[in-house]
C-alpha cells in the first residue's frame, strides 16, 4: 500500500499538486476539535450556523467500506473580472475556492479513479473541514491569518477532499503548525482593518472577518462597522494573503476574467431578473463560473464602486441562475 499511496502522490506532483492521506477514523478527532472549539466559545454562533452546512461526516453510503480520507491541493489563482461604469473600467479580483469548485472536484477525482480503479480502489468526493484537515495531516501549515499555507504553493490554492477504500498502512496526523516567519511577523495582522487577526490568540476571529459579511444576497445591509474602503474583492478578501512575507513569490498575475460592458454592469447592479437577462450576458457569467456568487457579488460591487452614481435598489429582486 505504501507504494501505491507514494506513487500516487508522485502522479499528482508531476501536475503541480499536493496531497495527503489519513485513515477516516481521524474523523471522530476532528469532529471532537470542532466541538471543543464551539464549547470554548472559540467559535460564534453566526460562524456555526455559515460554515457547518457545508460539511458531511457521514461516509456511509459513499463507499461501502470507506478507509482513508484522500486530500488534494490544487493551485489557483485569483480571477479578475472588469466591469465598465461612468466611462471607465474597473477589475476586482475573486479569490481562490470562489470559482469553478465542481470542474476542480470533478478533474481531481477523474485524476485519482484512473489510478485507484485498475489496482481495485475507488474514490467520491467528501465535504469536509479540508483547512484542518490539511494542517493535520501535515500537508499545510498556517499561517498567522489561518490560511492554510502550502509550501511550493502558498495561499493561492483549493483544497479537495476524497473518501476511498485504499487501505492507509502509514499516516502523519500531527498538531497543526504555523509557518515558521510568521512568529515574529505582523504584516498580516496590521494589514486586517477589521481586528479579525489579532496577537490575543491564534484563532481568527471569524465573525470579524470580511469574507464572512460580503457573502449574502444583495438585500442584506453590511454592519455598520465595516467600512466600505475596506472592500478589495468582489467576493472575500485578499488583504491579509497580498501584504504576507512568505506568500510574496506566488503573488502570479491574475487570471483574466469576463468583461461587463455598461449595460451589463447595471443589470447585474439591479439585481435584475434571470429571464430579464440578455443570453450573451448570461453565457459570460456561465463560462467564468460567476453563476455559483452571482446572488452576492452584486451587493459588494456596489460597495467596491460606491462615490460613482449608482441605480436604485427599491423594490428589486436579486436574480438566480442556481
Amino acid at each position: 500500500m505504501k507504494e501505491l499511496k507514494e506513487q500516487l502522490f508522485h502522479n499528482l506532483e508531476n501536475i503541480g499538486y499536493k496531497a495527503s492521506i489519513v485513515s477516516v477514523t481521524q474523523l471522530d478527532e476532528l469532529l471532537e476539535e470542532i466541538d471543543n472549539k464551539r464549547q470554548r466559545g472559540l467559535l460564534s454562533l453566526e460562524v456555526i450556523k455559515e460554515y457547518e452546512q457545508d460539511f458531511n461526516f457521514d461516509n456511509s453510503g459513499k463507499l461501502k467500506k470507506a478507509r482513508s480520507i484522500v486530500l488534494v491541493a490544487v493551485p489557483q489563482l485569483p480571477t479578475g473580472v472588469t466591469f465598465s461604469w461612468k466611462g471607465k473600467d474597473r477589475t476586482f479580483p475573486i479569490p481562490p475556492t470562489y470559482l469553478h469548485a465542481r470542474k476542480i472536484n470533478n478533474q481531481v477525482l477523474a485524476l485519482l479513479k484512473e489510478f485507484l480503479n485498475p489496482a481495485g480502489y475507488d474514490a467520491t468526493v467528501a465535504l469536509l473541514p479540508k483547512k484542518l484537515l490539511a494542517a493535520r495531516s501535515g500537508l499545510a501549515f498556517y499561517g498567522k491569518n489561518n490560511i492554510a499555507f502550502i509550501p511550493g504553493i502558498g495561499f493561492y490554492h483549493r483544497l479537495v477532499s476524497f473518501f476511498s477504500d485504499l487501505p492507509v498502512s502509514e499516516e502523519t496526523w500531527i498538531e497543526p503548525r504555523m509557518i515558521r516567519m510568521c512568529r515574529n511577523c505582523r504584516a498580516c495582522l496590521t494589514g486586517c482593518p477589521t481586528g479579525a487577526i489579532s496577537s490575543e490568540r491564534f484563532l481568527l476571529h471569524a465573525e470579524r472577518c470580511i469574507t464572512l459579511h460580503n457573502e449574502k444576497p444583495l438585500s442584506t445591509p453590511f454592519p455598520e462597522w465595516i467600512d466600505p474602503s475596506w472592500h478589495n474583492c468582489l467576493v472575500g478578501c485578499l488583504l491579509c494573503q497580498g501584504v504576507c512575507p512568505v506568500n510574496k513569490r506566488f503573488l502570479s498575475n491574475t487570471v483574466e476574467g469576463p468583461c461587463f460592458s455598461e449595460e451589463e454592469t447595471e443589470l447585474l447592479l439591479n439585481g435584475t431578473p434571470e429571464e430579464k437577462i440578455p443570453p450573451e450576458t448570461i453565457k459570460k457569467l456561465k463560462e467564468a463560473d460567476l453563476t455559483e456568487i452571482v446572488e452576492v457579488f452584486p451587493r459588494n460591487l456596489r460597495v467596491l464602486l460606491s462615490g460613482q452614481e449608482l441605480p436604485d435598489l427599491q423594490g428589486v429582486e436579486v436574480f438566480s441562475l442556481r
